[in-house]
C-alpha cells in the first residue's frame, strides 16, 4: 500500500496524518480540505479565538511546517466532489482524479440553517470556520445589540463572549430551558442564573419567525415580539456532511455508517469524527458525536486498522465548554442516570454532579472541578456509595483502588 488519501482537513484528519507517519507509514499521504487553512481545532473559535486570547497558531492543530517536514501533501481550498469505488479514485474540484489504496473520510459537519424570511439579511452570522469567526469578531466590536438564537453551548459561549466584550447579548432558545437536549434541568438552571446574573436576556420557549432590516438585520421576529439586533449569530446544531459518501453508496444513517473499526460498508473506506455513527461498546449503542477526543480518538482506530492492525473504537465521550471563568468538563451523558449526587456547592461555582444508573457511575458536570472530571473518566460504570461521593471531605481517589 503506498497512498492513503484523507479528504477533510479538521481535526480528526489532522491527527490521521499524524498517526500514519507515527506508526511508521512511509507512502503516500494526500489532504484535502476545502478551507483555505490547515486541520485546526473547532472549540476554541467560539471561546479564546473569539475574545481574542488565542491567535491562529494556536488554534492550529500542528504547525504548518509539520505537514511539509513530514513528506504530507496538504491541498487547502481544494473540494473533493466524488469518490469512485471501483476505480478507487477521488475526483477534486479543480478537475484532477487521485487514485488510492486507502481513503479516510473525514467531512466533519456544517451548521443547520435557521430557514426564516429575512434570513439573507447582513448581520446574521454562524459560527463554524475560522472565516466566520473573524466575521463575528469583526461585527462584536461595533454591535451594541447582540442576539443569539439557540441556548446551546455554543451559542452561550458566544454568548459570554459578547457579554464581556460589552453588548447588550439576548438569547433565544424554542425549548423549556437552555441546555434541554444535553444536560439536567438542574444544570440548565446553573447556566441560566449565570448568564442572567452577567446581564444576559434569556427567552425560553421563543421561536424566530423571522428578521427585519433594510438590507441590514435590525430586528429578530418571535412571533408578535420584535427584538432590537445590530447582529445575530444562529447557533441551532449541526449537520454530518455525508453527502459524497452517500453518492458512492457507502451507508449512511444519521451519519457515514462505521464498525468498531472505523471502517465504512467499503472494506478500503474509513471514516473518523463528526461525520461518523459508530457503535460504542462501553455505551451498548451507536452513536454520532461531535466532540474533539472522539475525532482524535476515532482517526487513531482508522489509520491502525487501515495498516493492518485490530484496534476497536471503544472511549467514553467527553467534552468541555468554557463560559466566562467557568470551565465545565463533562463525561458520559447524564440521560443514561436514574440518580444524581451533588459533591460542592453551586454558589462557590465549584462543583460537580455525579449521574449514577444502578448505583453505577455513568456521567459528571463538573465545574472548576478538574479533579472530579478525571476520576470521573476512571470511576465511569463503577459502583459507589453516593454519600461517600457528596462528602466534599471524602478522598475520590481511594475509589480508583
Amino acid at each position: 500500500m503506498n497512498k492513503i488519501v484523507i479528504i477533510g482537513a479538521g481535526q480528526a484528519a489532522g491527527q490521521a496524518a499524524a498517526s500514519l507517519r507515527q506508526e511508521k507509514y512511509e507512502g503516500e499521504i494526500i489532504i484535502f480540505g476545502d478551507e483555505p487553512h490547515p486541520p485546526y481545532q473547532r472549540p476554541p473559535l467560539s471561546k479564546q479565538y473569539l475574545s481574542g486570547e488565542h491567535g491562529l497558531d494556536k488554534v492550529y492543530v500542528r504547525p504548518e511546517k509539520f505537514y511539509a517536514d513530514r513528506d504530507i501533501n496538504l491541498n487547502t481550498g481544494v473540494t473533493v466532489t466524488a469518490i469512485d469505488r471501483a476505480a478507487k479514485t477521488v475526483t477534486t474540484d479543480a478537475g484532477d482524479t487521485v487514485e488510492y489504496d486507502k481513503l479516510l473520510i473525514a467531512t466533519g459537519s456544517r451548521p443547520r440553517i435557521l430557514n426564516a424570511p429575512g434570513k439573507d439579511l447582513e448581520g446574521i452570522y454562524y459560527l463554524r470556520t475560522i472565516v466566520d469567526v473573524d466575521s463575528i469578531r469583526d461585527a462584536l466590536s461595533r454591535a451594541k445589540s447582540v442576539v443569539i438564537v439557540g441556548g446551546g453551548y455554543i451559542g452561550l459561549e458566544v454568548a459570554a463572549v459578547a457579554k464581556t466584550m460589552g453588548a447588550d447579548v439576548s438569547v433565544l432558545e424554542m425549548e423549556d430551558r437552555i441546555l434541554q437536549r444535553v444536560t439536567t434541568p438542574m444544570m440548565s438552571e446553573f447556566y441560566d442564573q449565570l448568564h442572567s446574573g452577567r446581564g444576559v436576556k434569556i427567552l425560553t420557549n421563543t421561536t424566530v419567525s423571522g428578521f427585519e432590516g433594510d438590507g441590514h438585520v435590525s430586528k429578530v421576529l418571535c412571533g408578535e415580539t420584535a427584538i432590537d439586533a445590530d447582529m445575530v449569530i444562529v447557533g441551532i446544531g449541526i449537520i454530518p456532511n455525508v453527502e459524497i459518501a452517500e453518492a458512492a453508496g457507502l451507508e449512511v444513517n444519521n451519519g457515514i455508517v462505521v464498525d468498531d473499526h472505523c471502517r465504512t460498508s467499503d472494506a478500503d473506506i474509513y471514516a473518523a469524527g463528526d461525520c461518523t455513527n459508530h457503535p460504542n461498546p462501553i455505551l451498548g449503542r451507536r452513536l454520532r458525536l461531535e466532540s474533539v477526543p472522539n475525532a482524535m480518538e476515532q482517526a487513531r482506530v482508522a489509520v491502525s486498522n487501515m495498516l493492518g492492525g485490530d484496534k476497536v473504537y471503544a472511549s467514553v465521550p467527553w467534552f468541555w465548554s468554557d463560559q466566562y471563568e467557568l470551565k465545565l468538563q463533562m463525561v458520559g451523558f447524564s440521560s443514561d442516570a436514574d440518580s444524581q449526587v451533588v459533591r460542592g456547592n453551586q454558589d462557590s461555582n465549584e462543583f460537580a454532579v455525579f449521574y449514577l444508573k444502578d448505583g453505577a457511575v455513568v456521567a459528571v458536570d463538573a465545574v472548576n472541578s478538574p479533579r472530579e472530571f478525571m476520576i470521573c473518566k476512571q470511576l465511569y460504570g463503577k459502583k459507589v456509595d453516593p454519600d461517600f461521593l457528596a462528602a466534599p471531605e471524602s478522598d475520590l481517589k481511594s475509589l480508583l483502588q
